[in-house]
């Protein structure tokens, strides 16, 4: 598959992550990580920034309306207003952040944390429930990077990027939990590294390849099927959205390249699931 890419956002980002799509506002949410800051592109094409702590990891809409962030070290909630309330820290080492996540069907959030020297052993993922509590619901991750959960809603599809692989896990709908951890696809290195993922109406995954200048689709018995490059080094998520593919980038080790930290897109006749919203 080599599709038409079109850039549609300057390189507004220095490190973007987390693209979704707000279905409800008709609006890309996305974050520049390292600015802490939440980015959204509106249907006129106009971009709003909101600063929201020292590190903006990664978000989701509420279904009461805002978003939920993930902050440096936790989580904050944002209302309607625009009003930002952070939540309680959820440790004190300067060397562990956040990074992503996303929400199972119940709606609840998850986000895995990592050092910012990459050394793996050091992330946990967290999960924040709806009445703003929090449990660590996974320990010895490194990059804990994409989440999500097929449609049927009793498997997770996971990235521990310094593992080179995708992981799908039994997911306990009732406590919120994870287990029966099995690869799907191992990722040669010359690739890339597995970053975000998204899946598309088949339970297909799209999965964003930093330093692979590409998003690679896998089916459900993972197969490599489709392979979608981008004029920049580093794709970090992606979204499905009307047939659409979309990407966030970024520039943190590419500064070279003026088309780094820009969103682009390509036609790839492919919708792309729901996002799934938090319920708090």
């Amino acid at each position: 598959m080599s599709p038409a890419v079109d850039q549609i956002t300057a390189p507004v980002a220095f490190h973007g992550e987390s693209l979704i799509w707000d279905k409800c506002k008709s609006s890309f949410h996305w974050v520049d990580m390292m600015r802490g800051d939440v980015l959204t592109l509106d249907s006129r094409g106009d971009i709003e920034r909101m600063h929201v702590g020292d590190v903006a990891a990664a978000l989701r809409p509420r279904i009461s309306g805002g978003l939920v962030v993930a902050v440096e070290r936790g989580f904050a909630i944002v209302d309607n207003a625009g009003t930002i309330k952070i939540l309680p820290q959820l440790w004190s080492d300067p060397g562990i952040r956040m990074n992503d996540g996303a929400c199972d069907p119940q709606g609840r959030f998850y986000c895995g944390s990592m050092s910012y020297g990459e050394e793996p052993g050091h992330g946990v993922m967290y999960r924040l429930d709806p009445d703003q509590s929090t449990s660590i619901v996974m320990r010895d991750l490194a990059i804990s990077n994409g989440l999500t959960w097929l449609a049927a809603g009793s498997e997770a599809v996971f990235v521990d990027s310094l593992t080179q692989r995708i992981d799908v896990m039994g997911f306990n709908a009732d406590e919120g939990t994870f287990h029966s951890r099995r690869t799907l696809v191992t990722i040669d290195g010359t690739d890339g590294m597995p970053d975000g993922i998204t899946l598309d109406v088949e339970d297909g995954v799209w999965v964003a390849m930093w330093g692979g200048s590409a998003v690679h689709r896998y089916t459900r018995d993972g197969v490599l099927d489709a392979v979608v490059t981008f004029p920049v080094r580093d794709v970090t998520s992606c979204a499905l959205v009307d047939g659409y593919l979309y990407v966030s980038t970024s520039a943190k080790d590419d500064q070279d390249n003026p088309r780094a930290g820009a969103l682009f897109r390509a036609s790839v006749g492919v919708n792309g699931q729901d996002v799934r919203e938090f319920a708090g």
